[in-house]
């Protein structure tokens, strides 16, 4: 990488920006949830589509967007996904009706599934091997902060402002962003463009909007997934077929890129369903207005905070494969005392060490699943890695929240502490096989951690 290139420290800053914003609204809407109801006279169906919408568009279309980058440039897609889901986020605050606040939050969704991969890429064009880890440990941080920050900012802004404010809240932000990303953020180049594989992209995308609406909408559950898994095979069966394939199967050759794949979509499902049933068991059981149930959540966001991006810098020191088994076995404790500790008269304070070991296990872990599953990949496929990566991460989302909401369903025969705890229990065990799936992850050596010598145009 060339010495006179621009700051990478300040291009991170940008890329951070977006995400916190994308992974921001994931979680954001559902604190305004009653008040949307009550502004816009909608049913339950209405609101699942208002805040699956969005995850829907940005689910099935990340490794898309991770291609197409590779063709037209990183810097050109993350500026135009970034302007795209500013408007839809305007659009969001305008709506004065569930059917246009629905259309405006897929909207919302395909632009950030333009600008999420591309951060990926450029994050790998711009930092050597060397300091990569520790980059990625700050932006999956941001990452981390953004999604469990969705109820306490939410909280606040629906108390003080009303339901639009949750979506006004991404315009200046996201202009300034714009602004930034035009003057910071370099044309940078992984490798090679490739050719663009026309029937690849639509079978993919058929495949991954069959899983999320067959995960969201339960009366399309059989039409969904047996869509999903028709295109999907048909996709496998074109893509081992072709010399320069949509999302390169020898990837998962890669132990580490396989596994950590895996990880990286564990450890969504169980931040996504933990993160509901939190806030169902904080304000309905327990009592607490939106604004201090994520009042309670703050020690596990700063604990995450704290510790993320010094775990991705011993990633890059000392390989991520410890850091993973470590911080995941300590989240899947915090969770299973989450279950444990509260009964229906404990306060906020009973949380407080639970959270602080789920906080500082996700911080253990989220930066060096990322940093592991990239470390060995190609420059020139970085893009659709990371288009996989962030794929991995979001279906896993879709995936704990609904799994979580039929636990808890379930449970309710026998009250809403006992659901709740079912649920944190079945979310602590898909951690701790996590934790052992991560024994797995290759060990450290000079070579696997060694600079590379390729060169990155920018």
């Amino acid at each position: 990488m060339s010495t006179a290139g621009p700051n990478p420290w300040r291009v991170l800053g940008v890329l951070c920006i977006a995400n916190f914003l994308v992974l921001l609204d994931t979680t954001i809407v559902n604190t305004a949830v009653p008040d949307l109801m009550t502004r816009l006279d909608v049913g339950i169906g209405e609101i699942l589509w208002i805040l699956n919408g969005y995850l829907l568009a940005l689910a099935s279309l990340l490794v898309f967007f991770g291609r197409l980058g590779d063709l037209a440039g990183p810097r050109r897609l993350f500026v135009l996904g970034l302007a795209v889901f500013t408007l839809a986020s305007a659009l969001c605050g305008l709506a004065d009706d569930p059917a246009w606040l629905i259309a405006a939050r897929v909207a919302q969704g395909i632009g950030a599934a333009i600008l999420s991969p591309q951060a990926f890429v450029l994050i790998a064009a711009i930092f050597p091997p060397a300091r990569r880890g520790a980059a990625f440990g700050l932006f999956t941080a941001v990452a981390g902060i953004a999604a469990i920050s969705g109820p306490t900012l939410g909280g606040l802004l629906v108390t003080e402002f009303g339901w639009q404010s949750v979506f006004l809240l991404n315009v200046p932000v996201g202009l300034a962003g714009i602004v930034l990303a035009l003057r910071v953020v370099p044309d940078a180049r992984t490798g090679r463009p490739h050719r663009f594989d026309v029937v690849g992209v639509l079978l993919v995308t058929a495949g991954l909007v069959g899983v999320v609406y067959g995960l969201i909408e339960k009366a399309g559950t059989v039409e969904g997934f047996a869509v999903a898994i028709v295109a999907l095979t048909a996709f496998v069966l074109w893509e081992r077929g072709r010399k320069d394939p949509l999302i390169p199967l020898g990837l998962y050759r890669d132990r580490g890129y396989r596994i950590a794949t895996v990880l990286t979509g564990a450890t969504a499902f169980s931040i996504a369903g933990f993160l509901l049933v939190f806030v169902l068991l904080t304000q309905n059981l327990l009592g607490m207005s939106p604004l201090m149930s994520g009042v309670a959540a703050l020690p596990w966001t700063l604990a995450l905070s704290a510790v993320a991006p010094v775990a991705g810098r011993l990633a890059d020191r000392f390989g991520g494969r410890w850091l993973l088994v470590g911080g995941l076995a300590l989240y899947a404790a915090g969770v299973a005392a989450t279950a444990l500790l509260p009964d229906e008269t404990s306060t906020a304070a009973v949380f407080l060490a639970p959270l602080i070991a789920v906080g500082v296990g996700q911080g253990l872990a989220i930066a060096p699943a990322t940093t592991e599953a990239l470390r060995a990949i190609p420059p020139d496929t970085v893009g659709a890695a990371s288009g996989v990566l962030n794929t991995a991460r979001h279906v896993g989302s879709a995936l704990g929240a609904a799994v979580s909401g039929v636990l808890f369903q379930a449970g309710l025969a026998d009250g809403e502490l006992a659901a709740a705890r079912t649920t944190f229990l079945v979310l602590a065990v898909v951690l701790a096989a996590a934790a052992l799936l991560a024994v797995r992850i290759p060990a450290r050596t000079t070579e696997s951690h060694r600079p590379s010598t390729e060169s990155v145009a920018v």
